[in-house]
Order: C-alpha cells, then sequence, then structure tokens
C-alpha cells in the first residue's frame, strides 16, 4: 500500500468526491439569492447585491471560476428565471388627495373676492380699476414664481430654505406691486392706493401660506372680513366699520404668515434637512465594467450637497412668473368685457373652480398611474390617458358650468372656453411643461390685448374665438405630451 492511500492510524478516512459529482457553486449560490435574483431588473442590480455581501473579485474568482461580480452577476441573472411578485394590497398611489382639501383651497381662492364688496367705496371710478389690476397682475406673477422657488426648495427637503425663500422674497412683491399700483393711479386717490397695498400684502403672505400648507389658519383669518361683507350686502355699513374688518383680516394674515417664515430668520445660513437625506442607489450604465455608482458614496453625496446648498435657479422660476402674468391677464380680458356685477360673478364663478380643477388634476395623475402599471404596449397606455384625460376634463367642466349658472353668468361659453385653458395650463405646469402652456397663454393675451387696443366691435366673440384656440392648442400639446410613458416618471 502506497503512502498517499495508507490510513493513518486515529484519523478517520474521508473520501473525496470527484469534480463531476460536486454540485455546481454558482447553482448553490443561485438558490441561496433566488429570491432577490429572481426579482432584479439588470444584472448590475445583482452585482451590488454580491458586492454589499463582501465578496471581492478574488474571492469569485477562486468559488465561481469567473473573473468578477459583474460576470457573476450575469450567470445568476440567466440561471434564475424572473419573478416579479404583485405586492400584497392595493398598489400605493402618490397622488391621492382628499376632495374637501381641494374644495377648501377653492374657497380660500374665492373668500378674497369679499374685500373688493367691503372696499368698492374706496375704488370710485376707472382709476380705482387699473389700480387694483395693475397690483393684482404683478402680484399673481410674482408670488407664482415665489411659490415655485419655495416649493423647489422643499422637494430638496430644506424648509429652512423655502422659509427663507418666502421672508425675502414677499416682502419685495409687496412693495413692487404697490409701486405698480400707484404708477397706475391717477393723481389724487389715495384711498385706492392704500387699498393696492393691502391687497399686495394679502397676496404676498396668503401665498407663503399656502406654499406651507396652512389653508385652515388663512381660512380662520379671512372670517371677520367674511362675515362683514355678507352682513354689508344685507344691510350698509359704516365705513368706519369696513376699513375696521378690512383692517383685522389682513393684521391677521400678515402676521400668520409671518410666524410661518420667521423660523427662517434665525435658522443658521446653509443648513437644512438636505445634509442629513439618505438617498437611493444610483446604478452606472449595464455597458461599463465599473463597480455600480452609488449616490450615498462619498464622492456624489457632495456634489449633491453642493447643488442642494446653491439652491435652485432663479431662471427656473421664470416661466412660471409668466405662466401667473398671462393666465392672471387672460382672466382680467375675461372680466372687462363684461358690467361690474356680471364681472364679479364670473370671477366668482372661476375661483370657485379651482378646488376641484386641482382635485381633477390629482386624479389624473392617480388614473395615469395606474394606466402606466396596467397597460402593455404604448399604444393602449395612450388609449388610456387620452381617456382619463377626457373624463377630467368634462368633469371640471360640468363643475365650473355648474358655478357659472348659480351665479347667473351671461357668457358661459367663453367661461368655459377659458377654464380649458386654465386647467390644461396647470395640467401642462404640473408636469414640467410649463413653456408650452405660458407661450399659448402669452400668445392668447397678446390677442386679446390688440383686440382691446383697436376696439375691435363683439368683445365677447374675439375672447370666445382666442380661448377656443388656446384650448385648442394646449389640447393638443396636452395630447402630444402626456401620452408618453417617459412624461409619467
Amino acid at each position: 500500500m502506497s503512502d498517499r492511500t495508507r490510513v493513518r492510524p486515529g484519523v478517520p478516512h474521508q473520501r473525496t468526491r470527484p469534480a463531476w459529482a460536486r454540485p455546481d457553486p454558482i447553482d448553490v449560490l443561485a438558490q441561496e439569492l433566488d429570491a432577490s435574483v429572481a426579482g432584479a431588473v439588470h444584472p448590475d442590480e445583482i452585482a451590488a447585491l454580491l458586492e454589499s455581501d463582501g465578496l471581492s473579485d478574488d474571492q469569485i474568482r477562486e468559488r465561481y471560476g469567473v473573473p468578477d461580480s459583474f460576470a457573476l452577476a450575469e450567470q445568476l441573472y440567466d440561471r434564475v428565471p424572473r419573478r416579479h411578485p404583485e405586492p400584497d394590497g392595493p398598489p400605493p398611489d402618490p397622488w391621492r388627495v382628499s376632495l374637501l382639501a381641494c374644495l377648501l383651497r377653492g374657497l380660500v381662492f374665492a373668500l378674497p373676492g369679499f374685500a373688493y364688496v367691503l372696499g368698492a367705496p374706496l375704488l370710485a371710478g376707472p382709476s380705482g380699476t387699473r389700480t387694483l389690476l395693475a397690483g393684482a397682475l404683478c402680484g399673481w406673477a410674482w408670488n407664482q414664481g415665489l411659490a415655485h422657488r419655495a416649493y423647489s426648495w422643499l422637494s430638496l427637503a430644506d424648509p429652512t430654505a423655502a422659509r427663507h425663500c418666502l421672508l425675502l422674497g414677499t416682502p419685495a412683491g409687496m412693495l413692487l406691486g404697490t409701486a405698480l399700483a400707484f404708477a397706475a393711479t391717477d393723481p389724487g386717490h389715495p384711498a385706492s392706493v392704500a387699498f393696492a397695498a393691502g391687497q399686495s400684502c394679502y397676496l404676498g403672505a396668503s401665498s407663503a401660506l399656502l406654499v406651507l400648507g396652512r389653508e385652515r389658519v388663512l381660512l380662520m383669518a379671512l372670517a371677520p372680513m367674511t362675515v362683514g361683507a355678507l352682513a354689508a350686502s344685507a344691510h350698509p355699513l359704516p365705513m368706519y366699520a369696513r376699513l375696521l374688518l378690512l383692517l383685522t383680516s389682513l393684521t391677521a394674515v400678515a402676521v400668520l404668515g409671518l410666524l410661518e417664515v420667521a423660523p427662517a430668520a434665525s435658522a443658521p445660513k446653509g443648513r437644512g434637512a438636505v445634509s442629513d437625506m439618505r438617498l437611493p442607489p444610483r446604478w452606472g450604465s449595464p455597458r461599463v465594467r465599473a463597480k455600480p455608482r452609488i449616490w450615498g458614496s462619498e464622492q456624489p453625496q457632495r456634489r449633491r450637497s453642493r447643488t442642494a446648498a446653491k439652491g435652485p435657479r432663479l431662471i427656473s422660476s421664470l416661466p412660471y412668473a409668466l405662466f401667473g402674468l398671462t393666465t392672471g391677464a387672460l382672466v382680467v380680458y375675461a372680466t372687462l368685457t363684461d358690467p361690474p356685477a356680471e364681472a364679479q360673478r364670473s370671477a366668482l364663478a372661476l375661483t370657485l373652480s379651482m378646488g376641484p380643477a386641482e382635485y381633477l388634476l390629482y386624479r389624473f395623475r392617480s388614473g395615469a398611474l395606474a394606466a402606466l402599471r396596467g397597460s402593455g404596449t404604448s399604444r393602449a397606455f395612450r388609449r388610456a390617458t387620452a381617456r382619463i384625460l377626457a373624463r377630467c376634463l368634462v368633469g371640471y367642466l360640468a363643475a365650473l358650468l355648474t358655478l357659472a349658472l348659480a351665479t347667473t353668468t351671461a357668457h358661459p361659453a367663453g367661461l368655459l372656453a377659458l377654464g380649458v385653458v386654465l386647467w390644461t395650463g396647470l395640467l401642462l405646469q404640473s408636469f414640467g411643461a410649463v413653456l408650452g402652456a405660458t407661450a399659448v397663454c402669452g400668445a392668447a393675451a397678446l390677442a386679446q390685448t390688440l383686440a382691446l387696443l383697436t376696439h375691435t366691435g363683439r368683445p365677447h366673440t374675439v375672447a370666445l374665438a382666442v380661448s377656443a384656440m388656446a384650448a385648442l392648442a394646449q389640447s393638443a400639446l396636452v395630447c402630444g405630451l402626456l401620452g408618453k410613458a417617459t412624461a409619467h416618471r
């Protein structure tokens, strides 16, 4: 017996299994990682899992006979069939929102109209109308851009920076609106300028409260003015009582807005919640043979921290400000063609409809997300999206028509066409396609301006034609953009 086969005393004899009888180590690993590998959508996802388990390339070459983690990941990806089980319970819907909350916001948008009922004696003559329109258009444009910038900071999980933005931008908008109102006022009408200054103050403070989600607080602050306006419509009130009610609500809104943004004044500059965020992984290109790039790693995290500290660019908020200016101009032109009482009813119906409009915007996003999960082809997704869009738009027009009939609006057709322009514009804006919406609304506002300057006859017909063409143009933009699955990422 040779030394190689001799059994040593006290040592049990072990038979070595031949290579052909041993299980493939990659098959063994595939069984161990079956659930994770079956749910992977790309081999790089498996490679990241292997590296997170501490497997180095040397260990992989020794144990599995492949060059690196990427080669092993491809082997595992090919050997394990894809299985993507449905999650337990209904799928998550980030666009689900309460109808009551949206109706509450619509009510908050409409209640400030009672200020014009109480302040009517201060706004006598065409000079008062020009003063209000100049301040309102400036406020709509400025606060729309400011709100976009504040929301951009909130999307970076930095509420302190958002409050700091509102703390600095709101007073600037108030001063600019007051200055433009003063420039549009004829000499000898200080009451109109004072009312316009209060309007600019309210627009800035209420925008800050709405951005920070304080609709209920704003509603309570408007209660004195609302009750007073309802009382004034039933029984005339003396001038001092009107001023007291206006100043009470204005002071409450201004103080509440200041309290909401005041913490930003004492917070250290550049310190926000974004520095503590844990970011999701992001894989590199599947064709590049390198380790997957993780956004939580040191170098990308520093790069993102620098971007967050620098903040969103100011120029990115300009299209949103222009969108607020152009849509505000369209609303103004729609009311200028009517007598004052008729204009107030049309504005009330349009403002109240913003609550259902916001709710239906959320419903469209929710339905599009469900269509994205349930559609197997791009054509099926486009058809599903078109059906959801048609239902939401018809629902909004039904709500607007009901409000128009309830307020006895004399020209509901023009109001409905303008409603389509506003709703589709808001829909495009919610998907980031604000440039297209701004271009269409700007062209419509320019056409309305030219018609007004040239004293074209039949102003209602001109307004209806302009709004109808703008509605068709924006509907085409919506169908072209939102029929693509990539727009809903």
